[in-house]
């Protein structure tokens, strides 16, 4: 390989390696003020950490919790009109009560039933209560076999709110009494106990983490100075981030699962971050600077590259916000939190610490393991790009064939199977599956606005009730005229039909039928909309409400901001990186290998949660679908985990190239140097997500198993094989701009590298063979 141009280093500094330019670069400066003041960077960080404790100590009290709905849409607007003209709520939460003997309209049995219901309504929280007994006999609230029973009712205040009162109620009303069992089921209980789940598998998560990362880090360090500093800074990112979380819930809601995430990204990106930054100090070591001086070159190296890091990752997770769901929202905050926290570590206090420390980090003994490492990954490189297609086409055919279950990808709703068998929600949702011919709970409210609930519109009511009941999803209509079912009356009304009437406007109960809500519930509300409405009328008399379409009208919102999040991820990341490398082709190229990246872990996705494979193994039930917000989350993390390891190596690369002009000698020794770390960093976070596989939650499950599946293969497949097979068959244009462009990167780029040194390089790059 022919090096053409001046050397990087040569123009920087002359003998004895002192800058011969009057003024370093400013991260340069940085390094060499926090390596003259440790003791006060050291203590500030010491500071920092006492506070952060103190405020993470109640962060996890001041979280709260979501549910799957949209604010401003047609479902919550709904409700609200229910509740303030005919005092009617969404139940959230059931009792379900099984007779020991005889059924459940034996009179002993309904009497006491009629006792619990009163006792319930008395709790504070709940807001208003109903019952097979309440409502007149409805079949809905009954049991195929006559042996069970429901009592619904709806929680007030925030979902928070409920869902804590609502973990006094839940064992208080478990019962087992001499009449009938009592259980409690329903949206809320469900998700109280997902919440519940969750807290545990994060404590959980905390335990296994921690020791487990250490001992990662001393099999790379060989040095437990070095292995203890670089968990620390992954601890100084989680607490501090959820210090800054708690100081966020004073002005907008935070979801507890936020917590979750904020610790295995904040070990996560602390610990690659520490990685590359005291490689790089054991490098300046290495070749025979004094330690000040080593913790400058340092920071002004492997703090740039940081810094560009930290840059793509806080780009993609912010672009959560906006979504106008607090729940997704929450995990940008917690995403941008740990991304400033762990730069801020990497720039300010590990570098103090190293100035401290000194030659305790370098690597005890020879560095064989070490050579032999990055030597593999130099011949790797080198080998790749001998034979591109042979080695591409394989490794592209093996993405592809990971990926491909993505294509029968299909967003559902979730239900109580993302607990874990024998969780006593799942049991009695499963109860209703399989004893109850429809199920209340999931009843779709329908509001005609403009028409009286009066016994004047009787006639009118019941015509549009009996239409409704002959949809084929249908179980039961219920209005002010009475129940209806397959077109036909089946129950006059009685003083549960009262809560009906208004003096502006009525409503429907339209309870489907258990296959109607598992199948195509956007076309069922579609087909209730347009039989409520009939002919003539305006579209805002009819309002759709209820559970299920809370939770499609929360799909569709999601679904309808999806390309405006995507299209922003993938422009502001491809300008940070034409910023750093000045080239066109390369933020393309990464581009283009995150996506493949992406496609196979969601392609495990489908194939393991939605299709059901591996269930077994891993102790969870498939649904069939996959519930939307989850892989968006994914998608932001994955982005910008996947665009931190870019960065990481293009810094190499185009460091090396602006030293030597050689495109194909840059990509060996980029991977060389890089590729060691990029590994190590994988393992250390595709084992702080794994810790999530062993979740109860099926959430947490996916995210565990499906970024570990991303982080491997974009630390293997990808660096290894298809980024020197890329750049080998682009050659000079891996570097390519057009003029006006190039113009752009000299006066803004986010490069150190001196404009001579990059025009250097570039008319050397002429000759790459």
């Amino acid at each position: 390989m022919q090096r053409n141009g001046r050397s990087r280093q040569d123009q920087e500094h002359g003998e004895g390696g002192l800058a011969t330019d009057d003024r370093p670069p400013a991260l340069r400066r940085w390094g060499h003020f926090t390596a003259a003041r440790p003791r006060l960077m050291i203590w500030a960080g010491v500071l920092l950490t006492v506070a952060g404790l103190v405020l993470a100590a109640g962060a996890m009290d001041r979280l709260v919790l979501s549910r799957f709905e949209s604010p401003g849409s047609e479902s919550v607007k709904t409700r609200a009109v229910l509740e303030k003209e005919f005092g009617e709520g969404t139940p959230s939460v059931l009792l379900m009560v099984t007779a020991r003997q005889g059924t459940v309209d034996d009179a002993p049995v309904a009497a006491a039933a009629r006792e619990l219901e009163e006792e319930l309504a008395l709790r504070d929280g709940v807001a208003d209560v109903a019952s097979y007994w309440s409502r007149d006999g409805s079949p809905t609230l009954r049991g195929r076999d006559g042996k069970q029973a429901l009592i619904i009712a709806g929680m007030g205040g925030t979902v928070t709110e409920a869902r804590t009162e609502l973990a006094t109620i839940s064992p208080e009303f478990t019962r087992d009494e001499e009449l009938f069992t009592v259980r409690v089921g329903g949206g809320d209980e469900i998700f109280r106990q997902v919440a519940e789940q969750s807290r545990q598998d994060f404590l959980r998560a905390e335990m296994i983490v921690f020791p487990l990362v250490l001992l990662l880090l001393f099999a790379i360090y060989r040095r437990f100075a070095a292995a203890a500093l670089t968990l620390g800074m992954g601890l100084f990112s989680v607490i501090t981030t959820l210090a800054l979380m708690h100081l966020v819930t004073y002005v907008t809601e935070v979801s507890t699962f936020a917590a979750n995430l904020a610790l295995v990204m904040g070990i996560g990106l602390g610990v690659d971050y520490s990685l590359f930054v005291i490689n790089r100090f054991r490098e300046e070591l290495r070749l025979g600077r004094p330690v000040p001086e080593a913790v400058a070159y340092t920071v002004g190296s492997a703090g740039r590259t940081v810094t560009f890091s930290g840059l793509t990752v806080l780009v993609s997770l912010s672009c959560l916000l906006l979504f106008p769901f607090p729940f997704l929202r929450s995990f940008a905050y917690a995403g941008v939190g740990t991304v400033l926290t762990a730069v801020f570590a990497a720039l300010v206090i590990l570098p103090a610490a190293l100035a401290r420390l000194g030659h305790r980090v370098a690597r005890k003994g020879p560095a064989g393991n070490s050579r032999t490492s990055e030597a593999w990954w130099h011949r790797t490189a080198l080998r790749m790009m001998r034979h591109p297609l042979r080695y591409g086409v394989p490794a592209l055919a093996v993405l592809l064939a990971l990926a491909a279950p993505v294509l029968g990808l299909t967003f559902g709703t979730p239900d109580e199977r993302v607990l874990p068998e024998g969780v006593s929600s799942r049991v009695v949702q499963q109860e209703i599956r399989d004893n109850f011919a429809a199920e209340e709970m999931d009843a779709v409210q329908v509001l005609r606005r403009g028409q009286a609930g009066t016994a004047a519109n009787s006639a009118e009511i019941e015509a549009t009730a009996l239409a409704l009941s002959r949809i084929p999803e249908v179980h039961q209509v219920d209005a002010l005229t009475g129940s209806y079912a397959d077109g036909g009356r089946i129950a006059e009304p009685g003083a549960a039909a009262e809560r009906f009437g208004h003096e502006k406007d009525t409503w429907y109960s339209v309870v489907a039928t258990h296959e109607g809500l598992n199948h195509d519930v956007d076309r069922l509300l579609s087909d209730i909309r347009k039989t409520a409405a009939g002919e003539g009328e305006g579209p805002d008399q009819i309002r759709i409400g209820g559970y299920p379409a809370e939770l499609a009208d929360f799909r569709a919102q999601l679904v309808d901001r999806l390309p405006l999040v995507l299209g922003l991820v993938l422009a502001v990341t491809f300008l940070v990186l034409f910023l750093m490398t000045g080239s066109l082709l390369l933020p393309a190229k990464a581009t283009l290998l995150n996506a493949l990246s992406l496609g196979v872990m969601f392609g495990a996705l489908v194939w393991i949660f939605q299709e059901g494979n591996l269930s077994g193994l891993l102790g969870f039930t498939p649904t069939g679908t996959i519930e939307p917000s989850i892989p968006i989350l994914m998608f932001c993390v994955a982005f910008g985990l996947s665009m931190d390891y870019e960065v990481l190596m293009l810094s190499r690369i185009k460091e090396e190239y602006d030293r030597t002009g050689d495109t194909l000698g840059a990509v060996a020794t980029g991977l060389e140097r890089s590729g060691p770390l990029i590994t190590s960093a994988a393992v250390i976070m595709a084992a702080s997500f794994a810790t999530y596989a062993s979740s109860g939650v099926v959430f947490l499950k996916m995210l565990g198993l499906g970024m570990v599946a991303v982080i491997l293969i974009d630390a293997t497949l990808i660096r290894a094989v298809l980024v020197p097979v890329l750049m080998r068959l682009a050659g000079r244009a891996n570097w390519w701009a057009p003029k006006p462009l190039r113009a752009v990167h000299r006066r803004w780029g986010l490069s150190e590298t001196e404009p001579a040194a990059t025009e250097t390089a570039e008319a050397a790059g002429a000759t790459v063979r």
